[in-house]
């Protein structure tokens, strides 16, 4: 049976690993989100959300957003190749309903696997 939980090994924890994804990533986006990935040597995807307060308001609207982010990544997680994903919010998303961002981030999860690929078979 696949798990489908978010633990601290589906994360990027440390500056390290957010400095390791900033170098030379391949990016993915959509209206409401970037996503740069770099692939990893863990049979796995790992997760990093950069909410800013620039762009998102209130404190609410940013956990808002984060929850529907890891919920959506959580259930998408076995469909993603072993690379490390940090999010970030394009512009004021803070009204946008969450279906919505549902659809955005199944869209981008699509697009990273097939670029992944792409870029591993070139």
């Amino acid at each position: 049976m696949v798990s489908l939980k978010f633990g601290r090994e589906l994360r990027l924890l440390t500056p390290g690993q957010f400095d390791n994804v900033f170098k030379l990533p391949f990016r993915v986006s959509s209206p409401l989100f970037t996503i740069l990935a770099k692939a990893n040597d863990l049979p796995h995807p790992r997760l990093g959300l950069t909410i800013a307060k620039k762009r998102v308001k209130l404190a609410v609207h940013r956990n808002r957003i984060k929850r529907c982010v890891r919920d959506s990544f959580r259930l998408h997680q076995h469909e993603l190749p072993g690379v490390d994903l940090v999010l970030m919010v394009k512009g004021d998303i803070s009204n946008t309903a969450n279906d919505e961002l549902h659809r955005q981030l199944e869209k981008l999860w699509r697009k990273i696997a097939r670029q992944y690929t792409a870029l591993q078979s070139a």
